[in-house]
């Protein structure tokens, strides 16, 4: 069904929806706090168009707005009616686990593979579980833990190869005698050995810097910007933290930092994609007052 605006496809409906005997609430307009009720509609009526919220949070065809009509006059008409209430509530909760949490769960845990979905039956089962207050088969931590662990097995399945080229690199580079290895598994070889003070890590420096994939790839350069930049030695990726701390003003290093020691599994920007080691060639230009 061709998805029509909110509004459009409203118009449709409220004439067919008429046309069977039964009606739109006709709108009185007599006192202030009537005119003040007609503005708040036309708000509400306006962010539900302008977010499309009926075809994307409630999932309403425009065939079945007839239906939606009747919906909406039902739960304003009880109000009052506890039992009603609590079922429409049902209803719209349930709605919105269906389109908003289960497909964002999709996407975030399966990408683009549509093979395979979160059972909406058992996403049921645990809400209901902890809302009405009864055992719980995992407890959030235990939730967390599973969901963290599933995203990071389906991570492998995907990125595994960048892990193991990352470990293969860095395998053969501690070879070469010009680079030194810390206790954490970062890398680094001295260009130029800096004069200076070598920063604490709440230090404020001043840097030039050129960042590089294990294949060359350049995906950030202040050099190539033609500006230093300035930063908080204990505010970037770990190896950063490390090499800083180590490094007296004045130094240029080249660093390679594993990728536990970089973005691990998390992606950053469209060129570091999840256990990428990196390459860092950075000149410590000035400890900040």
């Amino acid at each position: 069904m061709k998805k029509l605006t909110f509004m459009a496809a409203m118009a449709v409906a409220v004439a067919s929806f008429t046309s069977c005997g039964n009606n739109v609430p006709k709108a009185s307009l007599k006192s202030d706090i009537d005119s003040l009720s007609y503005a708040i509609g036309v708000d509400i009526a306006d962010e539900f168009n302008q977010y499309d919220a009926l075809t994307q949070t409630f999932n309403v065809d425009s065939a079945y707005l007839s239906d939606f009509i009747k919906g909406v006059n039902d739960a304003v008409s009880a109000t009052d009616d506890k039992k009603q209430n609590a079922y429409m509530a049902g209803i719209q909760v349930g709605n919105i686990i269906v389109n908003r949490y289960i497909p964002g769960s999709n996407q975030q845990f399966f990408g683009n593979d549509s093979t395979k979905t979160i059972s909406k039956q058992t996403v049921a089962a645990a809400f209901l579980n902890i809302v009405l207050g009864k055992e719980s088969a995992i407890d959030k931590e235990q939730a967390k833990a599973i969901q963290d662990a599933f995203q990071k097995k389906q991570l492998m399945l995907q990125y595994g190869d960048n892990k193991k080229q990352g470990e293969e690199f860095l395998a053969e580079n501690a070879k070469n005698d010009s680079v030194k290895t810390t206790a954490s598994g970062l890398q680094y070889k001295v260009i130029k050995e800096g004069t200076g003070a070598v920063p604490a890590d709440s230090s404020r420096v001043k840097v030039d810097y050129e960042g590089r994939l294990i294949d060359g790839t350049v995906f950030d350069s202040s050099i190539e910007r033609g500006e230093p930049t300035e930063f908080v030695a204990n505010q970037v990726i770990k190896g950063w933290t490390e090499a800083l701390t180590m490094m007296p003003v004045g130094s240029e290093w080249e660093v390679y930092i594993p990728q536990e020691l970089a973005y691990g599994e998390r992606t950053a920007g469209p060129s570091i994609k999840p256990f990428s080691a990196l390459i860092f060639k950075i000149k410590l230009i000035d400890i900040v007052k």
